[in-house]
């Protein structure tokens, strides 16, 4: 958490959360990546049936690269990679993954890269008291289903020299690369209606935590304005015990409140952990709307995003590809890239990261991999769901782990 101290006095004003908002957007010299990729997992002779954590840890091996392997509360795995240059941390985390599917496919288990379960009811495994308390503020069934059933890559980028750019290029891009890697159109077993499902259950949970960081040329002044505004989910009473806020109130609330404990700056910085917009500033960028990704192909996803962000040529017409259609997060989640503004846009963002990547440093495999990814779901406008629909024996089929 940024800006921490052991114990830390009340907030007086809201010119603190300001304060901290700034933090969060330090420019940085380096243009590193880290990348935490979220995974389904399933037992090849029983997709229905839920896999036991237990089973699940007793198959990981030890992990080459050096990631960081933890659980989501339904039992999703997640594989945090070491944060480096563009092609060490692919490599590092590639390593991880393809040591990580290798061991669960001898033990009779998929890792399955889509992001959202389905065919499996929502059924949380890991009770842990912020959990607990998360689960009762954000209620069923999207709540559970965000919790237990859905998985996400989520990109960290520097901010580099212009955060402010950065920032702006994150969101304006975001409803074509949603659209380009949307993968999760199913639920319960049949069609659900969306591209991407996954973001379709983020879109009905609190708004006030969800919903895009309002953009302006002042986005630490938007954060600290969204940090203040946003629903308290969950109060720390200490390092075991939870409060789940019930009454609607704000974290501004709580800081102009009277006869009551006034917020601390970690109080401030456990709000901002609750906080789940598509873009959020950690003295880096976290990009969150993406959707898991096939085991092979999750490298094509990082490397797209990372030379759009931070390469300014291809920035720059990415963004004028992009730019018209930077509202369109519904219809993206919805349609993919079978809407054709979000697919002609996709082309000319996969066009330019192309062009990009081998400035960024990748090598020829890396853009052979983008190419084909771009062949294969950009040019013939269907995102990844589009296949995913077209599987009839899962989890048998090979597209689907």
């Amino acid at each position: 958490m940024i800006g921490l101290t052991a114990e830390s006095p009340p907030l007086q004003d809201a010119s603190e959360v300001v304060d901290f908002a700034r933090r969060c957007f330090c420019p940085a010299a380096a243009d590193l990546v880290g990348v935490e990729l979220e995974f389904l997992i399933f037992d090849r002779t029983a997709a229905t049936r839920h896999v036991p954590l237990a089973r699940i840890e007793r198959a990981m091996p030890e992990l080459p690269g050096g990631s960081r392997l933890t659980f989501e509360p339904g039992g999703q795995l997640e594989l945090s990679g070491p944060t480096g240059p563009l092609t060490e941390s692919l490599a590092r985390l590639a390593a991880d993954v393809a040591a990580v599917r290798a061991a669960l496919r001898a033990s009779g288990l998929v890792l399955a890269g889509v992001g959202l379960d389905p065919v499996r009811p929502a059924r949380r495994q890991l009770r842990l008291p912020r959990y607990d308390a998360m689960a009762e503020f954000l209620g069923v069934p999207y709540g559970q289903l965000m919790m237990c059933s859905t998985a996400s890559i989520q990109v960290n980028l520097d901010l580099g020299e212009r955060p402010v750019a950065r920032w702006e290029r994150a969101h304006a891009l975001g409803p074509v690369l949603m659209a380009a890697f949307a993968n999760s159109p199913l639920r319960d077993g049949r069609p659900c209606g969306w591209m991407s499902g996954r973001q379709a259950v983020w879109d009905h949970l609190d708004r006030s935590r969800t919903s895009p960081v309002p953009a302006s040329d002042d986005p630490a002044a938007d954060w600290a304005e969204y940090l203040l505004d946003a629903r308290l989910m969950l109060v720390r009473e200490d390092e075991q015990s939870y409060r789940t806020v019930r009454d609607g109130s704000s974290f501004r609330d709580w800081l102009n409140a009277d006869g009551r404990r006034r917020p601390t700056a970690e109080d401030l910085a456990y709000h901002a952990t609750t906080l789940f917009p598509p873009v959020r500033p950690r003295g880096w960028l976290e990009i969150r709307y993406l959707d898991a990704q096939h085991p092979a192909t999750w490298p094509v996803c990082v490397a797209v995003t990372h030379a759009l962000v931070t390469d300014d040529r291809a920035a720059d017409a990415a963004m004028a590809a992009a730019e018209p259609y930077r509202q369109l997060w519904e219809v993206a989640a919805r349609c993919g890239l079978a809407d054709p503004r979000l697919r002609r846009a996709a082309e000319e963002c996969f066009r330019a990261a192309l062009e990009a990547l081998p400035r960024c440093g990748a090598g020829p495999g890396l853009v052979g991999e983008v190419a084909a990814f771009a062949d294969r779901h950009v040019s013939t406008g269907r995102s990844p769901a589009s296949y995913l629909l077209d599987l009839p024996n899962w989890p048998s089929d090979e597209g689907w782990e």
